[in-house]
């Protein structure tokens, strides 16, 4: 191991640009992925947040007994997916009405009965709060014979699954797309240095040196390089967050998704490395 870690330096001694340019290649690759995870993250946090306004309302005959209503409520309880029930009055209804449409408030006070009627808030578990699923517990809600009608804005949920899914799959191609780019350069960078010592690897076959102990400083290399390179893109990121937030409320990863960026740039070190000096042993045996 010592013996590694002292070509490894030397390698950054003996190329100090090369190297340099290695891990700025690496860093801005990453930072790109790092742009892109964050885009992604502060998407899911606010799909999330619009999740949580999901429910049904389920508008109530006028003259229901409580006593109906509280029976009803155990029920609805029990129903697979149903998070929580909440029982509005009419009186209620209205000052909640008072209160979010101030801009009417001559209209109610021209009013001589209250028109709005009790209702019952229906709150989703969030793996329920689909289209499918909302839509099934709101023509389950129908069956009571005190529940006149039902609301849960079926056009907007619909919207926020389409949305839900098209932001996956663009995820999915997006970072499988700049995983590959990533890998690419990082290749490229490592195989510069590689044709680097070129000589210094055919001396060493000449000598009786194994594939192996030839493969394993690169590949030390290469992960040293990959996990500097993560450790920068995880700054530039931190930077560009830092200019966005001034002007945005956002999201920064948390320390185990940083970490992982600077994992995955080590990865994608090793990866290039070993693909890199695989292709040069090759072409030195043939």
């Amino acid at each position: 191991m010592r013996l590694l870690l002292r070509e490894t330096q030397l390698s950054f001694r003996r190329a100090p640009v090369l190297s340099a340019l290695s891990i700025t290649t690496i860093a801005f690759a990453l930072f790109v992925v790092g742009l892109f995870g964050l885009v992604a993250l502060n998407l899911r946090q606010t799909l999330g947040e619009v999740q949580e306004r999901v429910e049904v309302v389920a508008y109530l005959m006028r003259g229901t007994p409580i006593e109906v209503v509280t029976m009803a409520i155990g029920d609805i309880e029990a129903f697979p997916g149903v998070e929580s029930v909440t029982y509005v009055t009419e009186e209620e209804a209205l000052a909640r009405a008072q209160t979010e449409l101030a801009e009417f408030q001559d209209v109610f006070d021209d009013l001589t009965t209250n028109p709005l009627p009790a209702s019952l808030e229906v709150r989703l578990e969030p793996e329920y709060r689909d289209a499918e699923s909302v839509a099934q517990v709101a023509e389950w809600l129908l069956g009571f014979r005190f529940i006149e009608d039902t609301r849960f804005g079926r056009e907007w949920v619909e919207r926020l699954d389409r949305l839900r899914n098209i932001a996956g799959v663009v995820g999915l191609v997006i970072g499988a797309a700049f995983a590959i780019a990533s890998i690419i350069i990082i290749g490229t960078t490592v195989r510069m240095t590689v044709l680097h010592r070129s000589r210094e690897i055919a001396i060493m076959r000449l000598v009786g040196a194994t594939d192996g102990f030839v493969r394993r400083p690169f590949l030390l290399d290469g992960i040293v390089k990959g996990a500097l390179g993560g450790l920068a893109a995880v700054g530039l990121n931190f930077a560009a967050y830092y200019a966005v937030n001034r002007m945005f409320a956002t999201s920064f990863f948390s320390f185990q998704q940083a970490a992982l960026l600077v994992v995955f740039g080590t990865a994608l070190g090793f990866l290039a490395s070993a693909l890199s000096v695989a292709r040069h042993l090759r072409r030195i045996r043939a």
